[in-house]
């Protein structure tokens, strides 16, 4: 409601007037696209040189933007990101110029939501199904069937924890391949019939003793920091999977190093870490039972397109003084 007030009184003085949105280093094609979304927006490019210099009469600004950053864009009324997570722009590194301003801030939410989620089933298929010893076998060209533990998936259960734009679509397959799906998630989200239950974040104890996989897909904020610790580790069901796609800091990863080595878990895939990159030598590297990937979940060949059309579609919006999309709460950090 706030973000709706906010974008309404704004729209209400500005309306009609030219624009100036500023972008720092655009490449050649997107700056292109960007540039006719509207006759009303004026696309200016700047350097880290002359930045500062730049946004200070601007009235919005495409990319991460930083605190200093924020300080001294005066009339900035808009900031759109080009990533889901807002964590960068709110939670680190002194957000809160941001995060307390009277700044709307959009992202490109749901926008990257089918790749992340079929990476996220490809890495659950690649264990669940024993392809990675194959993936081994075909450098030495053995052809062994038996033994082969093969897991069904239709009948287990899914735990998402993160029911949003991405993580609805990670339910969405998951029940296509007759799995029961469990959301974890702190908004009340409507029943669906791809999930058969939603609980709240404090409840998530109670739910994973229950999984047999689960899925990390929620935004990574100040609440959701390391929620799968130690005890959610400990608590997950013997040789059940996990799966992160969203950010690092939602886990802990000496933790979930620890369940690997216990012979807890039948596997992990992991698109993001926390550090990340991993580090060379780091124990997560030595596990033969895990998939890693380096934050890519989100790229594919439709994605760019997908992510330039909604942030055009937000200046066209901004510059007629229209509601703009995937508004984020700044308070919420999502």
């Amino acid at each position: 409601m706030r973000s709706f007030i906010l974008m309404a009184a704004f729209a209400a003085l500005s309306f009609g007037q030219t624009k100036k949105i500023v972008m720092l280093n655009p490449d050649a094609a997107t700056l292109k696209e960007l540039s006719g979304a509207s006759p009303k927006a004026t696309i200016v490019t700047a350097t880290p040189q002359n930045i500062k210099e730049v946004i200070a009469d601007a009235d919005a600004f495409i990319g991460d933007i930083k605190p200093d950053l924020v300080r001294a864009g005066k009339n900035l009324k808009w900031v759109q990101i080009m990533s889901a997570g807002a964590e960068k722009v709110l939670h680190l590194s002194g957000g809160s110029d941001l995060r307390d301003s009277n700044i709307v801030l959009t992202n490109n939410q749901i926008v990257q939501g089918p790749e992340i989620a079929d990476h996220a089933l490809a890495m659950l298929l690649a264990m669940s199904r024993g392809l990675l010893t194959f993936v081994e076998h075909r450098k030495i060209q053995k052809w062994q069937a038996r033994p082969y533990p093969g897991i069904e998936l239709r009948g287990r259960t899914a735990v998402v924890i993160g029911l949003g734009g991405i993580g609805q679509q990670i339910a969405q397959r998951s029940w296509g391949f007759g799995m029961n799906v469990i959301g974890v998630d702190p908004e009340d989200i409507p029943m669906s019939p791809f999930w058969q239950e939603v609980v709240k974040p404090d409840r998530l104890n109670e739910v994973l003793p229950r999984a047999d996989v689960v899925f990390i897909s929620a935004p990574h904020t100040e609440k959701s920091h390391k929620m799968m610790g130690p005890q959610q580790f400990e608590l997950m069901k013997k040789d059940s999977y996990f799966v992160a796609v969203s950010r690092g800091g939602i886990y802990d990863l000496p933790s979930l190093v620890k369940a690997l080595d216990s012979k807890k878990l039948a596997g992990a895939g992991v698109d993001v870490t926390d550090p990340e990159p991993l580090p060379e030598g780091h124990p997560l590297w030595k596990f033969d039972n895990v998939l890693i990937t380096p934050h890519i979940a989100g790229r594919s060949d439709k994605d760019r397109a997908r992510m330039v059309g909604t942030i055009r579609e937000n200046i066209r919006r901004f510059c007629e003084g229209q509601p703009l999309i995937n508004v984020v709460d700044k308070q919420k950090g999502y």
